[in-house]
């Protein structure tokens, strides 16, 4: 499967740089100049209130920046989804990216918030230059798999990379039950 917003990147068992075991990556963009993608499921310890007060209690599920990644953690993205069959005009400050998704300027007035599903904030977010991302795919760092849009608001961000890789119809899910050391596998 090839690269694509809205799929997700799914770190292999052999990849062990901190910023992206087991990590879950959304694709927001992947063209010729590069692919930017935010890690869905690194919870930190830093409260929304801390950071964004405006948005202090408006983000799903959770009350902490989420870490995107580690490019530009200095800087705060916002994820959103749109209700169900939304066919109306975007919400102030929203872009869609794909499907019900799309990112929230955090610049706006936070009560937008109100107009969307799901609602979660990140610092930072990943990224590759040109090709990068596809020679790390030919190594077999990445699985690339269709994303759900919920796979992005999840109560449980720790046991994300297992249920994406257990719902896979191919062998990958049995990876899911993967050891955490990969010598063990």
């Amino acid at each position: 499967m090839m690269p694509q917003a809205g799929r997700l990147l799914v770190a292999s068992p052999v990849l062990l740089d901190p910023n992206f075991r087991r990590a879950v990556v959304l694709l927001l963009d992947h063209d010729e100049e590069g692919t930017l993608g935010l890690v869905l499921n690194r919870p930190s310890e830093i409260a929304i209130e801390a950071v964004l007060p405006a948005w202090s209690g408006r983000a799903t599920g959770s009350a902490v920046l989420f870490q995107g990644g580690p490019v530009g953690d200095d800087s705060a993205l916002g994820l959103g989804m749109l209700p169900g069959a939304y066919d109306g005009p975007e919400p102030l400050g929203f872009r869609r990216l794909v499907g019900p998704l799309g990112l929230v300027d955090l610049d706006v007035d936070a009560s937008v918030a109100a107009e969307l599903t799901a609602v979660r904030l990140f610092a930072g977010y990943a990224g590759w230059g040109p090709e990068q991302l596809h020679a790390e795919l030919a190594e077999g760092a990445w699985y690339v798999v269709d994303g759900h849009p919920t796979d992005a608001f999840t109560a449980e961000p720790d046991t994300l990379w297992r249920a994406v890789m257990r719902r896979q119809r191919t062998a990958l899910a049995l990876l899911s039950n993967a050891s955490d050391d990969p010598e063990l596998n």
